[in-house]
């Protein structure tokens, strides 16, 4: 594999800025539906055992939202057989009568919507989840692929090879025990083309957070590593580079931490997963910019220093007349395992005429708001990456309009004048939403361009992490509030960056966020699994 240029990321970013103006290509693509990827890998020869049966994830999700930030307890196998289960795993069948276009197929078995605790860009679930156990989990030591749709794990490979990712990773604290989070593009690429590779990079903040949310919630801590050799883990792992990429190492702390009881040491040198995956599709296609920001941001392993983004955070918010201040956030006193399950997409069920009240959006803002993807580089001065806009149409006490969220005084600065409901459908590209029905509308946005400088290319997927992990608070928030929610990333950016006035600050609106109360009495289906 070749490495593309350094700055590609800079490139690709401002494409899918404008992508609604001027359309990335291929530009007439239709997705060949009949010969669909699975919606997860198949490794048909890897033996396979079943995860124990895992804890309830009951601590409420305002105290998972706010976890303590010296806990670190040990994982087991069976927290971590919870953690997986409530995030990738499958969690029941369900089906409601709504306005996206894929309705009509989903009463067929063979399209179930099986739900997750995890939100996924078309809900294509690309993510593949590795675990590199080392000795004291209770398993042989090795590389397991967790086999979502059986709750298994399946041995790709036996030994001990932890010493390998440990090199890999380049921490000064080594672990026993890491989870390995990688990308197979097909399973997203053969609908969304070139725009895949925003889309997937989301996807794993939002399996982030879900882990976040739910280790904190047990008083485990996930942080993440970015920066760290891919190509190395990749070959590890047996895998095409082009064809899966390596998003985060995530190491864990496990209850047995003795790395004196080495046993199965495999030896450095040629050894490496050989289980292939099995594709169901018949034809694959390649898509050059897909490519390309993948060898882009796969090159750039060098790790920035540590406090790299002091200057590339959002900018603290204006002072400008109008301040609305906001009440205390409204309790989020639902499970954590309850919110994660009860999480969907609303897809045109919102209901203008019952507003929401001003308590469920401040909860919804300050959650979204401290969220963030923690990394290998985060200094002590640092801002948030993100910062938060709300387009008000129905909030009881707030008036109509667009303004900045502003988390140091917990209030609303106001951004556009006027109910913002024409313009936001007529910048909405797709037919499953009607954004003015919505009660609110969040938009995060990143200086895109800023990281990049202060990081290099591979902080293009930090941006998007970090987006995807709000979105996946956002989407667990508001189902603990009882509100239907959603997000999409069918919109014009540009005009958002015109009606916010973010040229000069570089913000990019990466995602809209929808939240408000369902239609009631909508026919509704549901099949829980366990």
């Amino acid at each position: 594999m070749t490495s593309e240029p350094a700055g590609y990321a800079h490139a690709y970013a401002t494409a899918i800025l404008r992508r609604g103006r001027e359309p990335m290509p291929p530009v007439d693509f239709t997705p060949n539906w009949a010969d669909a990827p699975r919606r997860g890998k198949y490794y048909p020869a890897a033996p396979a055992f079943a995860l124990p049966e895992p804890p309830s994830a009951d601590a409420p999700l305002d105290t998972a939202l706010r976890p303590d930030a010296d806990a670190d307890e040990p994982f087991t196998t069976r927290l971590l057989a919870g953690m997986l289960r409530d995030s990738y795993g499958l969690l029941g069948r369900r089906l409601g009568v709504q306005a996206n276009t894929d309705l009509a197929a989903l009463p067929s078995y063979a399209h179930a919507n099986w739900h997750r605790g995890t939100a996924s860009g078309g809900g294509l679930y690309p993510c593949s989840v590795y675990w590199v156990a080392g000795p004291g989990a209770g398993v042989v030591p090795g590389v397991y692929y967790y086999a979502h749709a059986r709750q298994a794990m399946q041995r790709l490979l036996a030994g001990d090879v932890t010493d390998r990712l440990d090199a890999a990773v380049g921490r000064p604290e080594p672990a026993s025990q890491f989870l390995v989070i990688g990308v197979k593009f097909w399973q997203n690429a053969f609908k969304y083309n070139n725009f895949s590779y925003h889309a997937v990079s989301m996807d794993v903040g939002t399996l982030l957070q879900t882990w976040r949310l739910w280790a904190g919630g047990q008083g485990r801590r996930i942080r993440p590593v970015l920066w760290f050799d891919q190509a190395a883990v990749a070959d590890l792992l047996g895998l095409d580079p082009d064809a899966e990429a390596l998003f985060a190492v995530v190491p864990l702390t496990w209850a047995d931490q003795d790395r004196a009881d080495r046993v199965d040491r495999v030896p450095t040198g040629p050894v490496r997963v050989r289980h292939a995956d099995r594709e169901r599709s018949g034809t694959r296609l390649d898509f050059d910019l897909l490519r390309r920001i993948n060898r882009s941001t796969a090159a750039a392993v060098r790790r920035p220093p540590v406090g790299a983004l002091a200057d590339a955070g959002a900018h603290p918010a204006p002072t400008r007349a109008g301040h609305v201040a906001l009440p205390a956030a409204a309790p989020m006193d639902m499970p954590v395992g309850a919110a994660l399950a009860g999480r969907r997409s609303s897809f045109g069920r919102f209901l203008a005429s019952r507003p929401i009240s001003a308590g469920q959006l401040a909860a919804l803002l300050t959650a979204t708001a401290a969220t963030t993807v923690p990394s290998e580089i985060d200094g002590p001065a640092d801002r948030p990456l993100a910062k938060l806009y709300a387009f008000v149409n129905h909030v009881d006490g707030v008036p109509a309009g667009g303004y900045e969220y502003d988390p140091d005084t917990h209030g609303l600065i106001p951004a556009s004048a006027g109910p913002p409901g024409r313009f936001l459908q007529r910048n909405y590209f797709l037919a499953n939403y009607n954004l003015e029905q919505a009660a609110v509308v969040l938009v995060p946005t990143v200086r895109t361009h800023a990281v990049l400088d202060a990081t290099g290319d591979r902080g293009y997927n930090l941006v998007n992490a970090t987006v995807g992990a709000i979105s996946q608070t956002f989407y667990t928030v508001a189902a603990a509030l009882r509100l239907g929610a959603g997000v999409a990333l069918g919109f014009d950016s540009v005009s958002y960056v015109e009606e916010l006035a973010l040229a000069d600050t570089g913000e990019f609106p990466l995602l809209i966020m929808l939240a408000g109360h369902d239609r009631p009495g909508v026919g509704d289906y549901r099949y829980e699994l366990s």
